[in-house]
């Protein structure tokens, strides 16, 4: 984003503090000051007419005043006209008859505490919820003067002659209409939409709608934690616990219309006898009494339609199209490979893979951009996946304050195709992926600038936030000492931008993401070297795995390569690279991401992992896996270090069948990117 005459001021104000020019006895956070004189925000809107019954609203909302002080806001403002037909809508005739929680709600579904230009507004939502907690969609077209505008929510428009209106404290965007803020859960918006009707009543026969009610657990409370420091390598950071405990849902569903054009599906009972002919086929088990329409049998979570429907339905709310794989493609060669991350299912022991199509390669005839499930498409296999569209119609709300929903050009099942060609791979997961509550709560890859690196011990959070997790707010972990999700930088040594770390004399045990089929699976750690960091030890399931990581070696120490290390790969012959695989191979570990990278601090030159010594990946273990059982992963130090000197980094797992780690043809490439 550009603001080129705020940049300046703001040069210009670290100049004046810099040179001592004034000084304060007060402890003043300057950060959110600019030195030029121009109109606040309220100011802005209370001197135009045309957003008079806006202005009241606010101050009826006690929002005006907040809008007067400096700071960093998003207004979406609608003119009168606009509340004209959205009262005649509600049968009102005047704001005056609004109540004053209606006031709260319109004020707070309007403003935004960042800033966001027109230019900053991908397809997908804004990644900062407004005031009413409720994320924006953003979806682009034409106005009625063939002007190229956003519009939001799908219900108005930013108005192309005004938008990116500058104010001091931040960007006013008149907009065409008021925006309408739901407080409905996802089953409710589901049952809504009668183009997804059969899906929709297997779900209600299934009672998997009645698990999808969740939203908020009451019992947590932020202020029982403070905020904590801690040092990172070089890096003095604070972080908080997050701002409450909520649970999320995403749901990928298939219209009628795609279930009758694919597979002459045209009601529940033809779908469950679909998903009898696709789960039979997994689990072998048809013969079981759970295998029936019985109402009773139904609910049973091995019923084929059950396993259908909860396969179609992540334990997450991705709050939004955009955020479905990472945000801005952060760190990833986008040239090389596709960006693809791996969620759970509501299906037990089941994931699907989502990937973002980037490599024109292998595009197969499929849409550059768009976003697929179960895609696989190489030089073996041809198969497309589903493609998840982007938004619905405009009368029907996909968005709801515990989750959302997306529609799918296809049925989604965990099928004998899926778990034997699209699943066997190298399963390459994010740890902020892992953990569902990071992706509900808007935490995994938050912040509005990654190039930028935060003062020491920022407690602003202007450029993003650092989480911690007490024991108990993840689901299916136990933490004993500081467990941390680091924001993400492009210039750190991290898959994605972002990592996560332990601290003191820490001990972690988490549940594994589920593989798709029984066998042998070697299970991999991405991380960075550091001198800082210490050594443990890893169980899986509480077996104790080889000798314990350290994690200050990077692969130029004599018990790894040593001065065979060789920093730039490409230039090996096919031959050479072979053996440098085979030899780290020999000790347990695997250079870098390929396709991953990270900038110079400060510049735009690139860094790939595979050519640093101290970002690599190592083989915790290799274990026979029972796709059928959870499986944990525990780590303990066994260092003598303390504190901040004791780090342990948790950047991305992978999880590699044997068909993939076992290939040792000589000259045969091992999985780079």
């Amino acid at each position: 984003m550009k603001r080129k005459g705020k940049n300046i001021a703001l040069l210009l104000l670290q100049f004046i503090l810099a040179s001592g020019i004034f000084y304060s006895c007060n402890d003043v956070d300057t950060s959110n000051y600019y030195t030029f004189t121009g109109e606040m925000m309220s100011e802005y809107l209370e001197s135009r007419e045309q957003f008079s019954d806006f202005t009241a609203i606010l101050k009826r909302a006690e929002l005006f005043e907040p809008l007067s002080v400096y700071g960093h806001y998003t207004c979406f403002a609608p003119h009168n006209d606009a509340f004209k037909a959205y009262l005649s809508e509600r049968g009102l005739s005047s704001i005056d008859e609004l109540t004053d929680e209606d006031c709260d709600t319109i004020a707070r579904t309007h403003l935004v505490k960042n800033i966001y230009e027109v230019a900053d507004m991908a397809d997908g939502t804004l990644t900062t919820a407004n005031m009413n907690r409720c994320y924006i969609e953003i979806t682009h077209g034409v106005d009625s003067n063939s002007n190229a505008v956003v519009y939001l929510n799908r219900s108005a428009h930013i108005l192309f002659a005004t938008q990116d209106e500058e104010v001091e404290n931040g960007i006013v965007h008149p907009v065409s209409g008021v925006l309408k803020s739901s407080s409905r859960m996802l089953p409710d918006i589901l049952m809504e939409n009668p183009t997804i009707s059969i899906f929709t009543e297997a779900l209600s026969r299934t009672k998997i709608i009645d698990s999808l009610y969740a939203y908020r657990d009451p019992s947590y409370n932020p202020k029982d934690y403070e905020r904590v420091k801690y040092t990172s390598h070089v890096n003095r950071e604070t972080a908080t616990a997050p701002d409450e405990k909520k649970q999320g849902f995403t749901a990928f569903v298939p219209t009628d219309k795609v279930l009758k054009e694919k597979y002459g599906i045209e009601t529940w009972q033809d779908l469950y006898a679909k998903a009898a002919e696709i789960y039979g086929a997994v689990y072998g088990d048809q013969g079981e009494s759970y295998y029936s329409m019985d109402s009773v049998a139904l609910t049973h979570r091995k019923n084929p339609l059950n396993r259908l429907v909860a396969y179609h339905i992540l334990d997450r709310d991705v709050i939004g199209w955009n955020l479905l794989t990472p945000r801005n493609d952060i760190g990833i060669q986008t040239t090389i490979m596709n960006p693809i991350d791996w969620y759970e299912t509501l299906l037990p022991h089941t994931m699907i893979r989502v990937e973002k199509l980037t490599v024109l390669k292998y595009g197969g005839g499929s849409a550059l951009g768009e976003r697929y499930i179960n895609r696989r498409y190489d030089d073996e296999y041809q198969i497309k996946g589903a493609m998840i569209s982007q938004t619905v119609e405009n009368e029907y709300a996909n968005a709801a304050i515990n989750g959302r929903y997306f529609y799918v050009d296809d049925l989604l099942a965990f099928s004998e195709t899926t778990r034997d060609v699209v699943h066997n791979c190298r399963i390459r997961m994010d740890m902020a992926t892992i953990f569902p509550e990071l992706m509900t709560m808007n935490i995994r890859q938050n912040g509005t600038d990654p190039t930028v690196n935060d003062p020491e011990y920022d407690e602003t959070g202007k450029y993003g936030r650092n989480y911690y997790f007490p024991d108990g707010y993840l689901k299916n972990v136990k933490v004993n000492g500081l467990f941390v999700y680091r924001r993400p930088h492009s210039f750190y040594d991290s898959y994605e931008g972002d990592e996560m770390n332990m601290f003191g004399n820490y001990d972690i045990t988490f549940k594994l993401p589920p593989v798709p089929y029984e066998g042998e699976w070697q299970i991999r750690l991405g991380y960075a070297a550091e001198p800082t960091r210490g050594i443990a030890q890893v169980y899986f399931d509480n077996e104790p795995q080889g000798i314990p990581l350290d994690m200050t070696k990077t692969l130029d120490d004599p018990s790894i390569l040593g001065a065979d290390w060789v920093a730039n790969y490409t230039t090996m012959s096919a031959q050479n690279l072979a053996a440098d695989q085979k030899a780290l191979k020999n000790k347990g570990y695997y250079r870098g991401a390929a396709g991953g990278y990270r900038f110079d601090m400060g510049t735009t030159n690139r860094v790939v992992f595979a050519t640093q010594l101290r970002t690599f990946r190592r083989v915790l273990c290799t274990v026979h896996i029972d796709p059928n059982e959870d499986h944990f992963l525990r780590v303990r130090s066994v260092s003598s270090k303390k504190g901040n000197d004791n780090e342990f980094m948790l950047d991305y797992i992978e999880l590699v069948p044997k068909s993939v780690y076992g290939v040792t043809d000589e000259g045969a490439m091992e999985d780079m990117l």
